[in-house]
């Protein structure tokens, strides 16, 4: 979370003599006033002729502000945003088109399980319900978002702004993180009213599951002699008990894309995202226990249908709801991953590193039990070879497609240091290229848009997550089709100041659409764009820009503008299909 600076400003003084006073408030006010109180310190957004009330007080409260060109962007920044700081990301919007455009990133957020707190004004309390014309107007703000939020409130008073904000907060700390909406009639936010105290969201110990469950759950894990372990995005607090937990019982892991580097991708048990596999699918069919900790195992993690498991099922998960969907669970564990995974290590006991014999006659993979030490041990070998050969098998299925990306992928992880931060798009670059083949360990992140699957979301997202975390490295990895959702971002990059690579590999459109056509025999229609000179345009923006036709370019012009004020757009052309 970024740290409010002490400011000198008339406005916040004042401010403050109303917090202490406890006079009537603005709605505007009342709304600043609740975030505040919950640790907000950066909000992304627009202001809007409906929404001026709320940005009058953001600096007097400590908040402040990123400008996005575009609302959807300002929702994939504060996404990542969250992602990266861990807090809730904050968006603000006006009324009607605005907050429309930020819908499809409240979707993506809720796909990803992300913390995002949307807010807009709304049409005026007692606002006829016949349409009148009025600027922005709409039949419902609240109908629209709660197709693609947790939920959405709108307000009736000044007072109940601070429920609806402590509402919110409760919700990201106590459940599965999805992203919300508030809506404040834009009568209130200039009218002053009584807001009473400051509501904050009580503070929560993390849910653990019952003591039967565990100990069932321990159960089939001491006596499985083909444990797996599947992660998703709700494991990733938990790394080091996943790391644990996977050493102990010998378990090779697979993650999801949101799972990305839980494990370290390059520890000899780690699978990475390999879930698409067909020969990880028909290996994870065949293992007698297998523990899935804070995933859906759903389509848009699988790329398919979910596997036909033979053996016991352990999820784990703080949605209770994931116990009976698409692959319901024959052991549920309903709580934190991290409580959830340390009492379940606690029950296992000193024991649970004891070698077993698979059912080849192979000792399976097991290290003592105390934490430790990414080292192996003698009876690790076996587990390992099979990892390895496992790999080679998922990396042998798609050689002919994924080939030519993997010189450039080396290149870029080869600069990078270990605590980077990726962002991604719905490109085949980032999901044929970067999720299976740039290995991320527990102290990097790679955040990519599962679920939803939107596009245009690695830039807007690459600027939260540096504005989050300014001194870490940042690169947006994307196509040219789909930087170009939100290539205007380039000018809220430059705005900051901050070195940010943006890495785009350019097939001449949408290069998977087109190979979809052309694997169906069809003509390719509407897939072909026009070339774009994209470095000449990051220059026009106040930018850089460069090509690089060679891994060794890409990696040179990857160092540099990891020193460079503002954003480096580096294009890697591709063959198109045909």
């Amino acid at each position: 979370m970024t740290t409010a600076t002490a400011t000198a400003d008339p406005a916040a003084a004042e401010a403050g003599c109303r917090r202490a006073s406890g006079a009537s408030l603005t709605g505007g006010e009342a709304l600043v006033r609740a975030l505040a109180a919950h640790g907000v310190t950066r909000a992304f957004g627009i202001p809007g002729t409906h929404n001026l009330e709320i940005y009058r007080h953001l600096s007097g409260y400590g908040i402040d502000h990123v400008n996005p060109r575009h609302e959807q962007g300002a929702g994939y920044a504060a996404d990542a945003y969250a992602r990266v700081s861990r807090n809730p990301g904050v968006a603000l919007t006006t009324t009607g088109p605005a907050l429309l455009n930020i819908a499809a990133a409240v979707g993506q957020a809720y796909s990803d399980s992300v913390p995002l707190l949307v807010v807009s004004p709304g049409m005026p309390l007692r606002h006829p319900r016949q349409p009148t014309g009025l600027l922005h107007e709409m039949r419902s703000q609240t109908e629209a978002l709660r197709g693609v939020a947790a939920f959405s409130h709108r307000v009736s008073s000044v007072d109940e702004i601070g429920a609806a904000v402590a509402r919110a907060f409760t919700l990201f700390r106590t459940q599965r993180p999805r992203p919300v909406h508030i809506e404040v009639p834009l009568d209130l936010l200039t009218t002053a009213e009584p807001a009473g105290p400051v509501r904050a969201a009580p503070p929560a110990e993390p849910a653990k599951p019952a003591a039967g469950a565990l100990a069932a759950a321990a159960e089939a894990l001491r006596g499985a002699a083909r444990p797996a372990l599947v992660l998703g995005g709700g494991a990733r607090a938990a790394a080091a008990e996943c790391l644990r937990l996977a050493m102990a019982l010998g378990a090779p892991v697979a993650t999801t894309a949101n799972g990305k580097g839980v494990v370290a991708e390059t520890h000899p048990l780690s699978l990475g995202v390999s879930l698409h596999s067909r020969a990880v699918r028909r290996w994870l069919e065949g293992r007698d226990v297998v523990l899935a900790v804070g995933t859906e195992l759903a389509e848009s993690d699988l790329w398919d249908a979910p596997p036909a498991l033979r053996g016991t099922l352990i999820r784990a998960d703080i949605d209770p709801a994931q116990m009976y969907a698409a692959l319901p669970a024959d052991i549920p564990l309903v709580g934190d991953a991290r409580a959830t995974l340390r009492a379940l290590l606690t029950v296992l006991g000193p024991d649970a590193g004891t070698p077993k014999p698979d059912t080849d006659g192979n000792p399976r993979a097991c290290t003592p039990k105390p934490p430790s030490h990414e080292t192996p041990s003698a009876d690790s070998d076996a587990a390992h070879r099979s990892v390895a050969a496992l790999r080679a098998e998922r990396d042998a299925e798609t050689h002919t497609r994924d080939a030519h990306l993997l010189p450039y992928l080396a290149a870029i992880r080869s600069v990078l240091p270990d605590d980077a931060v990726l962002t991604s798009d719905s490109a085949q670059c980032c999901y044929y290229g970067a999720l299976p083949h740039l290995p991320v360990g527990p102290r990097g992140r790679y955040l990519h848009p599962t679920g939803f699957g939107t596009l245009g979301y690695a830039l807007p997202a690459a600027i939260g997550a540096k504005t989050a975390d300014p001194g870490r490295a940042v690169v947006a990895l994307s196509g040219d089709g789909g930087l170009q959702f939100s290539v205007q971002e380039l000018a809220t990059a430059v705005q900051l100041g901050l070195p940010l690579p943006v890495v785009v590999f350019d097939n001449g459109g949408y290069g998977e659409i087109r190979d979809e056509m052309l694997g169906r025999g069809d003509r390719p229609v509407a897939v072909d764009l026009p070339p774009v000179d994209l470095p000449a345009l990051a220059r026009a923006y106040g930018g850089h820009g460069v090509r690089a036709g060679t891994p060794g370019a890409l990696a040179d012009a990857l160092r540099h503008a990891l020193r460079t004020p503002g954003p480096t757009l580096i294009t890697v052309p591709e063959e198109p299909s045909r």
